[in-house]
């Protein structure tokens, strides 16, 4: 129980650390009307992105230890499934962390713009699309299947977790976060930009509640 609450709650520090970081590499007040071509990134000064950079890559590996928390938690009910879940937590991450890496160095390009000709700039903005950009629509299909397994572990029972948090799989949690910021612009500007983060940290928050009410009952059964 111990090791698997200190899990938890290195994942809720990787939200964090990573949460900060990302805001500083694309947070600004015209981050929401700026969005084409990573023209946000000009609002942005060059000393944020490097401490989002490194903000960013030192709090990212907390987040393993997060989803073995999951894993942990999901085990008892189904070996085989929970593992998948690990898997894919592992992979939606090793996924992420490249992308995160990448995010001042397109911003340091976008500050150059003035400098360069359009052609290999446009040139370098297609690359970094087509490269790395792309991650992160192979992130959100990896994070919408382990998603589905969460779910379904979830439901078959006999995990450390009450049914209903089936429903907050990290996918449900990400949709329901958006439309937030969709219709309330002021709270997202400020939560769209570190979206993944603020799901975790939602994610690991209600799942060491749920440790914290399962270690509670096992305490009193005894």
């Amino acid at each position: 129980m111990k090791l698997t609450t200190t899990l938890g709650y290195l994942g809720l520090i990787a939200s964090l650390i990573v949460g900060f970081g990302e805001y500083f590499l694309h947070y600004s007040p015209q981050i929401l009307d700026n969005s084409a071509n990573y023209e946000f990134f000009k609002f942005v000064s060059l000393q944020d992105l490097t401490i989002g950079h490194f903000l960013s890559v030192i709090g990212l590996p907390f987040y393993f230890a997060g989803y073995i928390h999951i894993y942990r938690m999901l085990r008892s009910g189904n070996e085989t499934l929970a593992r998948m879940v690990l898997a894919f937590g592992f992979m939606a991450f090793a996924v992420g962390g490249i992308w995160i890496g990448s995010r001042s160095s397109i911003g340091n390009i976008v500050h150059l713009k003035e400098s360069m000709d359009s052609t290999p700039y446009q040139k370098l903005l297609d690359h970094y699309t087509n490269h790395l950009e792309i991650l992160v629509k192979a992130l959100r299909i990896v994070i919408a299947i382990l998603s589905i397994i969460f779910a379904i572990t979830i439901l078959k029972g006999g995990t450390f977790y009450k049914k209903w948090m089936s429903i907050f799989s990290p996918i449900v949690i990400l949709i329901l976060l958006v439309l937030i910021g969709k219709i309330i612009p002021s709270i997202g500007k400020h939560m769209l930009p570190i979206l993944m983060n603020v799901t975790h940290f939602i994610l690991f928050s209600l799942s060491l509640y749920q440790l914290h009410n399962h270690s509670k009952t096992t305490l009193n059964a005894k």
